[in-house]
């Protein structure tokens, strides 16, 4: 069954697009009171909870907004894991507000990574990697796929990853109990803080080894460069994250492993500026084809077109090019391409040439307007 798909940000808060961060943390605290578990019993309140928190947490940091803004969901999932979208937002200050009938920022967390994907208990998972993708200008509008050299750890090819001597077995951590971690409480006021951190004892694992696997001496895991696909979306920017689950570093303590995010670098143009899904180009013509009209051939990213220059067309104007820009990202359509015209000035002219010019020249002496225009240009 397909999920339901996640409402706009801006949406949820009631907030509009160009609300300063006063606003939508003065409508979070609103929601906040309205929706909190520890006041509202109603079977959706916890859900309606993370939403807005979810929600605030993104629009209240000014570079996840900046993502969302600009590539929606896909773009917060693609560059930040759960507990980063989290990281970061001032729920502290928003629940000291909200006075001592609330739960502390630690039992908000607790709450909230229950239903996105925090913490889990048991082994931790492996460690997210990084890869930085350059791409050109016409690898971002078409899209593409790629296959990419990562250096990561896997399971240890000897032992499957027990980290025991093959023909042995790990037995369960008399401390944590087979949990890999303990849990640590703080009360604080009305606070209550919760930390969990790495079993000493088993080091995260849940098991101790008593004879190691002599090919990853008891680490469970190994380094290798492994080849992995990536399909980069048409119409990236600079900056954009791809996120692909599982990639990452294998975990040492048997959890899941990390996740591999991919950045796109889109390497500079020699004939095109980019701007969002729209790119600009500058073109010269001469004098007569500005003053007669012209038909102007220029390059676009899919093929070259014409572009009609009418009589007296001035320097620096700028022509639309529709459709003929970046694809967007998860959205319809294309940008456009703009292409400004510059006069050229001749350097070098032939005698007929300036022959030519000063009998245009002879003429123009008869309109003064027009005579200054010209000598001006």
């Amino acid at each position: 069954m397909a999920s339901t798909p996640k409402r706009d940000y801006y949406e949820v808060l009631g907030v509009p697009k160009d609300a300063d961060v006063d606003k939508i943390k003065a409508a979070y605290r609103k929601l906040a009171l309205q929706y909190h578990p520890d006041r509202n019993k109603s079977p959706d309140a916890e859900e309606k909870f993370k939403e807005i928190s979810e929600a605030y947490a993104v629009l209240s940091d000014s570079d996840k907004r900046a993502q969302y803004d600009r590539f929606g969901h896909a773009g917060i999932a693609g560059r930040y894991t759960a507990e980063d979208i989290f990281r970061g937002a001032n729920f502290d200050e928003i629940f000291r507000d909200l006075g001592s009938g609330f739960g502390g920022f630690g039992d908000l967390f607790e709450t909230l990574f229950r239903g996105f994907g925090g913490r889990p208990r048991g082994p931790a998972r492996g460690t997210d990697l990084r890869y930085d993708l350059e791409l050109t200008l016409e690898q971002a509008a078409q899209g593409m796929s790629a296959s990419i050299e990562v250096p990561r750890t896997e399971r240890c090819s000897t032992c499957g990853g027990t980290g025991a001597k093959p023909g042995t077995e790990p037995t369960v951590c008399p401390r944590c109990r087979g949990a890999g971690e303990v849990q640590n409480v703080r009360a604080s006021g009305f606070a209550r803080f919760i930390s969990v951190e790495t079993c000493g004892t088993c080091g995260g694992r849940g098991r101790v080894i008593s004879q190691p696997c002599q090919g990853c001496r008891g680490r469970g895991v190994e380094r290798r460069r492994r080849s992995i696909s990536v399909n980069v979306p048409a119409g990236v920017d600079d900056g954009f994250g791809l996120r692909l689950r599982g990639q990452g570093d294998a975990s040492p303590n048997g959890g899941p492993p990390g996740d591999l995010y991919v950045v796109t670098h889109i390497l500079p143009h020699p004939l095109f500026k980019r701007d969002g899904d729209t790119i600009a180009l500058e073109r010269e013509i001469n004098f007569p084809d500005a003053a007669l009209g012209c038909e102007l051939k220029v390059p676009t990213l899919n093929g070259d077109a014409l572009v009609e220059i009418p009589p007296g067309t001035q320097s620096g104007t700028v022509f639309r090019l529709k459709g003929r820009g970046l694809p967007r990202v998860d959205a319809y359509g294309r940008g456009d391409e703009l292409v400004q015209v510059r006069i050229a000035t001749p350097t070098k002219l032939t005698s007929r040439q300036k022959e030519l010019l000063r009998e245009l020249a002879q003429e123009f002496q008869g309109d003064d307007r027009t005579r200054k225009g010209f000598l001006k240009r």
